[in-house]
């Protein structure tokens, strides 16, 4: 059997290994894979893996030979997924990796925004806090969370994560889902419809799936609806916001903040507004990226990966 790796570089950039595919069959292992060059890669491969490596149509039906394609992500768009049913493949996803790591990096991020921490550490290093007349000083004003209220826009798994490390901070959380299922056992939570969310939230941190309703659900008129004092977090999907118009909020002083690890384009173009917006933290979509996140996803796409040796099916998709 053989299997290709197309882009693995991200998933492993040398810390983990690759041993435990290369059990099933001759493995070739691409860090990054030009889309010209994905079907000659791949040519001749029963099993492929990608994370970003886009699979359309028109590149499946010249890997007659495929019969899995393992995405090493959650999000599998990247997949003509009726188009691999069509040619009897079968793809999988990782579902459920990095909901640690995100959570937690929506604080490192929500707390940057509070406390500019780099900016203060930077400035003592400049000589600042030596040339100071005061034993303390502030660049910036600070934020406490506490009494708060944290909005989750998508109350799954990590929106979930964020909301108990929220509550455990003594903010008030409160979510908008059409899907909401069970409510978390803390007393200050409260469901509420997204227009209510905008209009209440402090911080309001993304967890929605991108999805035609939710495309574009962070534009001008939302952002309207928000506090001025409000900070926006986005670790889920970057189309969830209109690029322009967080960028205008923010250079007016209509928002007071935000912090993106995702991007409408990736990596972004040179001149996106945002990169240049007031009190607006950009981050290289690393949320997911602590290695015991990777380890994970690695042990589950190789989970995957035996299910369908052995004519079950795990984490199918479509």
């Amino acid at each position: 059997m053989k299997i290709v790796v197309l882009d693995g570089y991200c998933l492993n950039p040398g810390d983990l290994s690759w041993d435990e595919v290369r059990a099933f069959g001759e493995t070739l292992v691409f860090d990054r894979t030009p889309a010209a060059e994905v079907v000659r890669r791949a040519a001749g491969a029963q099993i492929a893996f990608t994370n970003k490596t886009p699979l359309p149509a028109e590149v499946l039906r010249q890997l007659p030979e495929l019969r899995y394609i393992g995405v090493l992500a959650t999000g599998y768009n990247i997949v003509d997924v009726e188009a691999a049913r069509r040619q009897g493949i079968v793809v999988t996803n990782i579902p459920t990796y990095g909901t640690a790591s995100v959570a937690q990096f929506v604080f490192a991020q929500l707390l940057e925004l509070c406390h500019n921490v780099k900016l203060h550490a930077d400035a003592v290093r400049a000589g600042e806090w030596t040339r100071s007349v005061d034993w303390c000083f502030a660049k910036a004003p600070l934020v406490e969370l506490a009494g708060m209220t944290m909005g989750i826009v998508g109350f799954g798994r990590i929106g979930r994560a964020v909301g108990r490390i929220a509550d455990a901070m003594g903010m008030r959380v409160a979510a908008a889902d059409t899907n909401r299922g069970d409510p978390p056992p803390y007393p200050s939570f409260q469901w509420m419809e997204f227009e209510e969310l905008l209009a209440e939230a402090d911080v309001l941190s993304l967890h929605a799936p991108l999805l035609a309703e939710t495309r574009g659900m962070i534009d001008a008129r939302a952002l309207q609806r928000m506090k001025p004092s409000a900070f926006l977090i986005n670790t889920s999907r970057g189309p969830l916001v209109v690029d322009r118009d967080l960028a205008d909020a923010l250079n007016a002083g209509r928002l007071a903040g935000a912090a993106l690890d995702v991007i409408s384009e990736e990596p972004p173009a040179a001149d996106n507004p945002l990169l240049t917006a007031r009190n607006c933290l950009v981050t290289p979509h690393i949320a997911w990226a602590t290695r015991a996140a990777r380890a994970r996803l690695m042990e589950e796409a190789v989970r995957n990966l035996a299910a369908f040796v052995a004519g079950e099916s795990r984490n199918v998709v479509g």
